[in-house]
């Protein structure tokens, strides 16, 4: 029997249909989570091939897990962004590092509105400030911030405290707050 998809399941819900064969389940469960699964692997990787990659490479391994998904409160979502984070983290180790200055700014195929390109402006400075972040605090806020997850689920993905996290936070808004002003 198919799954309506205009019934609201949970991420584990749907998890816990696909490992029981509904195919369905699998593909609302990839259409929820896999634009924010490639989103986290494009912002830490700003390579749309390789975010591609670890993207589905985290697909391949929730689907290979999904029979022996342990309900003990953990969300799907916050299992997939462990697993993305640390794939990233592992593609990054294996590469030469770019610099976000050589990479230079993209080309605009139309005459771009000035208030387009002041927002793309703003949107550069932030991005070259986050990466000047010490690895932790760049995790942090680019997860409070830009992902919009709740301290809680940070400290379960980065294994530590929610007090942690919010010292993490706290240090790396601060220290975004001088890199900006600086430049």
């Amino acid at each position: 029997m198919p799954i309506d998809p205009t019934t609201q399941m949970s991420d584990n819900a749907l998890l816990a249909a696909f490992a029981k064969g509904h195919a369905d389940a699998a593909r609302l469960l990839s259409e929820r989570l896999l634009p924010k699964a490639y989103a986290q692997a494009f912002f830490r990787l700003r390579n749309q091939a390789d975010a591609e990659d670890i993207a589905q490479e985290a697909f391949i391994r929730l689907w290979r897990m999904a029979p022996n998904w342990a309900e003990d409160g953990t969300k799907v979502s916050t299992w997939l962004y462990k697993v993305v984070q640390h794939l990233c983290y592992d593609r990054l180790r294996r590469k030469p590092s770019t610099s976000l200055a050589d990479i230079g700014e993209p080309k605009d195929s139309e005459p771009a509105a000035a208030e387009m390109l002041q927002d793309q402006t703003r949107a550069n400075a932030l991005y070259r400030a986050l990466a000047e972040l010490p690895d932790r605090q760049r995790d942090a806020v680019s997860m409070r911030h830009l992902d919009g997850m709740s301290n809680p689920e940070i400290a379960e993905i980065m294994e530590l405290s929610v007090e942690a996290v919010e010292s993490l936070i706290s240090r790396g808004k601060r220290k975004l707050s001088d890199i900006l002003q600086s430049h």
